[in-house]
Parts: C-alpha cells; sequence; structure tokens
C-alpha cells in the first residue's frame, strides 16, 4: 500500500517527480555544496567533506529553485542561496546527531558516531558560521539578515526543544511553536527569498513564506510519525529517538490527550524512568493508532493550506511542481497511516 502511494508521485528513475525538472539546477547546487570544502582549512577539509558529500532530498534547494523560477528568473544568487541554506540546515543535522545520540544518517555513520561528540559540535559550528559569511555576499544586505533570522530561529528551536524533554506540561503550541522553528524556518525563508530575488512584491513573498511555514510543518509532522511507524533500514537513519529522548512529538501529545488516566499514568511513568520505551508498551495503549492517524490528518491539513497559498503564482511549470511537493508530502503523511 505505501509503496503504491509513493509509486504515484515517482518518475520512471525512481526520482520524485516534483524534483524531476530541476535535476540540472539541483546537480549544480550539489556540485557547489561540496566544493564548499575547499574553503575551509586543510586540516578541517576533509570532515567537512564527509558531511557535504551525504547526499539528501535538498528540500530546501529544489523550494529556493521553484520559487525563483515561479516568480522570475532563477539566477545565480537562487544557487547562492540554496548552498547557504542547505548549509545551515545540515549544520543542524550534525548538532540534532549529536543531541539524540544517532550513529546513522542516510545510511552512513555521523559525524558524531565517527569522531566524537566534542569534534562534531565544532564541525557544525564550522558549517554555521560559513553558511552566514555566504548571506553576506548579496547586494540587498536583507537577504543576509533574513537568512541571519532564519538561523537563530532554527537555533531557538532546538534550544526549547530540548530545554522542555520530558516536560508533561508540553502543550500542542508548544509543539508547533517548537517545529515552526526548528524545521518550517528554513523552508519559510527559501520560499520567501527565491521570490525576493526577483523584486517581487512584499506581499507576494509574505504569501510564499506562508507555503514554506505550511509545508515545512506538515513535513516535520510526517518525520515525528515515521519516527514511531518507519523502519529504520529503509529510512536509513536510526529512528525511535524522538521519545526515548524525550521528545513529546504530535502522536505522542495525541495520545496524552485521547488516552484514559490511567493509560495517561502509564505514559508519563515510561516517560519519567528515562528508558528505552519499545514502541510495542506504546502499542498496547488502545489509542495509539488514533493518535498517529490524528496527527496524519493535522499534517494533511497543513498542507491544504499551503495550497491555497500558492494562489498568488500565475500557472506555470514552477507552481506545477510546488503543487507536487505539497502531493508529495500528503502522500508521505498518508503512508504513516497505520
Amino acid at each position: 500500500m505505501k509503496e503504491d502511494l509513493l509509486a504515484q508521485i515517482k518518475n520512471e528513475s525512481g526520482e520524485f517527480s516534483p524534483f524531476a525538472f530541476l535535476r540540472p539546477e539541483l546537480d549544480r547546487v550539489e556540485e557547489r555544496i561540496r566544493a564548499q570544502a575547499n574553503s575551509f582549512d586543510p586540516a578541517v577539509e576533509p570532515y567537512v567533506a564527509y558531511i557535504c558529500n551525504t547526499s539528501g532530498k535538498r528540500i530546501r534547494p529544489a523550494l529556493t529553485f521553484l520559487s525563483g523560477g515561479a516568480t522570475g528568473e532563477v539566477s545565480d544568487d537562487h544557487h547562492k542561496l540554496a548552498v547557504i541554506l542547505e548549509l545551515i540546515h545540515v549544520a543542524t543535522l550534525v548538532h540534532d546527531d549529536i543531541i539524540d545520540g544517532a550513529e546513522i544518517r542516510r545510511q552512513a555513520p555521523t559525524a558524531n558516531a565517527k569522531w566524537g561528540n566534542a569534534l562534531s559540535v565544532l564541525l557544525g559550528d564550522c558549517l554555521f558560521s560559513h553558511a552566514l559569511m555566504l548571506s553576506t555576499e548579496f547586494d540587498d544586505s536583507e537577504i543576509g539578515r533574513k537568512v541571519a533570522i532564519a538561523a537563530n530561529e532554527v537555533c531557538s528551536g532546538e534550544i526549547i526543544q530540548t530545554q522542555r524533554r520530558f516536560d508533561l506540561k508540553l502543550s500542542k503550541e508548544d509543539y508547533f511553536d517548537i517545529i515552526r522553528k526548528k524545521t518550517a524556518a528554513l523552508f519559510a525563508a527559501a520560499m520567501e527569498l527565491g521570490a525576493r530575488l526577483n523584486s517581487r512584491p512584499v506581499e507576494e513573498c509574505e504569501m510564499l513564506r506562508d507555503f514554506g511555514m505550511a509545508i515545512g510543518t506538515a513535513y516535520q509532522v510526517y518525520d515525528d510519525c515515521i519516527d514511531l511507524v518507519g523502519d529504520e533500514e529503509e529510512f536509513g537513519k536510526t529512528l525511535r529517538t524522538d521519545i526515548n529522548k524525550g521528545k513529546l512529538t504530535l502522536p505522542i501529545l495525541n495520545l496524552f490527550e485521547s488516552s484514559s488516566e490511567r493509560q495517561r499514568e502509564k505514559l508519563n511513568r515510561l516517560l519519567i524512568q528515562k528508558e528505552p520505551i519499545d514502541i510495542s508498551a506504546l502499542a498496547s495503549i488502545a489509542d495509539y493508532v488514533g493518535a498517529i492517524e490524528s496527527a496524519v490528518d493535522t499534517g494533511q491539513e497543513l498542507v491544504e493550506s499551503a495550497r491555497e497559498s500558492l494562489i498568488c503564482l500565475s500557472d506555470t511549470n514552477y507552481k506545477e511542481a510546488l503543487t507536487g511537493i505539497a502531493d508529495l508530502v500528503d502522500v508521505l503523511l498518508e503512508t504513516c497511516r497505520q
């Protein structure tokens, strides 16, 4: 069933179709990301090269190019912005893996698994500072300022999430504030700044920012569901880390909300003990499946909101691809249903 859903939005080569016509642009940005390693001290370069050579989905660069193409022309500045946003994202992943104790990402050892936490923290810092340095090179200084704001939001979101681990008073409002910062901020920046580089009106830039914010939030909801229901071999990264590390994600908050008092007491004990939690212990609670289903529904509502934000765009293949990304996230969420 899941394979059938994903097949609907993949082309013959197995690539997600919304990204297909962007392949030349994404190949160029891939080369530029990897070339960034040459900008570092020779003693640091091998570490940066390892991180940058681990190719991900490159969703943020794709959004940058689609926003640029939908609002005008894709320029060299769009490629520069794509590299900057992806470097910030990669830096956050390095730090995330340290915090979570993750050993695998994209089917390869994480930086902390290879070199330890101390070096990996500094490696993430290097990537952050390098990205912010690159962001000062735009003629429009507001681009650099907004990139810095987005980076600050990402870091703030991670701090708040870490601060609120094992916090049984975390509300859904708190949860959404965290994921809007830690994940959606870079999606929103890619969309808004892609249009700003083409000197589009503020109102249009803000609507595209809304698209990025909604789709980024929905994508994080998907990621949080996959942590509970996904297969590590299939997804190529360490799963089951959220609940074991005290991250109260939307499915777990839904479970608290819908469970009986006795079931909530059981959940509280599991969390407060801070011991590895077998997912079967959660699955034994009657509303576990319903909690995931409800999270998927919420994510799909966000996707619909994202689609509505595209009304400001003329009909082009770029707009069609943005709609395709919304469809992709919608289908990914659907695969999480039990």
